[in-house]
């Protein structure tokens, strides 16, 4: 139970710092480069770099260098399932929500309290 606990730790601790979080959020899309990344994140090159280092160093991205440039990946599938869960709570309009509700057996009488 421990280990788990140390290794959920370590899972929460990344995703806990802003910078990582936006990265982590932009790579479950796909593999990026450090150049699209940096165009998509907005964060100077040197933090982007500290950042990528430390995902890496948790095991929760990889990469592969294709002649002089480096991409990035997620790696890790429990990262990838808490950035799931973190876009369905965190992301999702207020129409997205009305339709979740709509598509489930909420009486009608539900949803006009949600509204």
């Amino acid at each position: 139970m421990a280990q788990h606990a140390d290794e959920a730790a370590r899972l929460m601790k990344a995703f806990s710092n802003r910078g990582r979080l936006m990265v982590l959020c932009i790579l479950s899309e796909g593999e990026l480069s450090v150049g699209e990344l940096h165009e998509r994140v907005p964060l100077s090159q040197s933090a982007l770099s500290q950042h990528l280092a430390v995902l890496r160093g948790d095991e929760l991205v990889k990469t592969r260098r294709e002649s002089q440039t480096i991409y990035y990946s997620l790696h890790n599938h429990k990262a990838a399932r808490v950035i799931t869960l973190l876009h369905e709570l965190f992301c999702t309009t207020k129409l997205d929500d009305l339709n979740a509700i709509n598509t489930t057996s909420i009486p009608p009488a539900s949803i006009r309290s949600v509204t």
